[in-house]
Order: C-alpha cells, then sequence, then structure tokens
C-alpha cells in the first residue's frame, strides 16, 4: 500500500479511489490538503491511497503512479487529479497522449511510459486489487473511504472528515 502520514497513527483512513472520477478530484483537490495538515502531518492519521480504476484513463493513471518513486507518487497524483480534465478521455489513445504529456513534463521518458502502460503483470494486479475490494468491503463507488474499519461512500468535506475523526480520537 501507498500511505502518508505515522504508520503508527491511531486512525487509518483508506481511500479506494478512480483516477478519472470527478468526486475523487475535488477530494484530492479541495479537502485532502486540510486534512493532511491538520491530521497526517500530525501524526494523527495514516492515509492509505488505494486504486480503484473504473475505465481505461483511470487504470493508465493508476499504472503510471506505480512506475514512478515513492517519494515523488504523491504529488504526482495530485497533479493528475488537478489536470484530470486534460487527459481523462473515451479515446484510449487521446488519453494515451496526453498522459505522456504530463508524466514527459516530470521526466519519463517515452520508453518508460510504454513500458508501465505494456505491463501486464502491474494491470493485472491493480484488477485484482478491485476485485478485492469489492469482496472486503463490497466497495461500488469512489471515492469510498475506510476509517478505522468503517465504511464512508462518496466525497467528505473537511468538517465531515474532522467529525469523523475528532470522535475517534475523543474515545
Amino acid at each position: 500500500d501507498f500511505f502518508i502520514g505515522d504508520p503508527n497513527a491511531e486512525i487509518t483512513i483508506i481511500e479506494y479511489a478512480s483516477m478519472s472520477c470527478s468526486h475523487c478530484a475535488d477530494f484530492h483537490n479541495n479537502v485532502l490538503d486540510d486534512l493532511k495538515s491538520e491530521y497526517i502531518d500530525t501524526g494523527k492519521v495514516r492515509f492509505v491511497f488505494r486504486d480503484f480504476p473504473f475505465n481505461y484513463p483511470a487504470l493508465a493513471g493508476s499504472m503510471m503512479m506505480r512506475c514512478i518513486p515513492n517519494e515523488i507518487r504523491y504529488d504526482y497524483m495530485n497533479g493528475l487529479y488537478k489536470l484530470q480534465k486534460s487527459w481523462v478521455f473515451r479515446d484510449h489513445a487521446k488519453t494515451k497522449t496526453e498522459l505522456y504529456k504530463i508524466m514527459q513534463s516530470g521526466g519519463m521518458k517515452k520508453d518508460d511510459f510504454d513500458t508501465c502502460l505494456a505491463d501486464v503483470d502491474l494491470e493485472n494486479n491493480l484488477l485484482e486489487g478491485v476485485m478485492n475490494a469489492q469482496r472486503e468491503f463490497n466497495i461500488r463507488s469512489t471515492p469510498t473511504f475506510i476509517i478505522n474499519g468503517v465504511l464512508y461512500s462518496g466525497n467528505k468535506d473537511i468538517k465531515e472528515f474532522r467529525q469523523i475523526i475528532d470522535k475517534i480520537l475523543s474515545q
């Protein structure tokens, strides 16, 4: 699992997200920074990112995130959510072209990009993760958050996260 925060934090939030989901982009663009500064950076929350790709663009984006070093993955992931409208298309060729432009701007070479997208084991691993999430937690939509074992479906604003987290911390 890719995560940010203290591995021994009292609270673990697992996010199941699709890189092409507008509600997931909304969470990453408008809520995650506050969550990070208030709870993750202060050691109260470990935040785990799990891929739940719904379509080809989401799968391609998730694959790219697995082909870059972990130390830059968080920034790239948030960048892809910010730029979502510029690379998520029904046309697979257009998605690939635009996604490559973004990855190239960060220094990824065309050969590395193509190798990553052609990695069948990586693709199967991601799709297996989707099936496991459906089996284990009955995940059906994104974003879905598992907070200390409790499922919360749909995007939440920072106030909702504060209520949930502060309640757990006060127990």
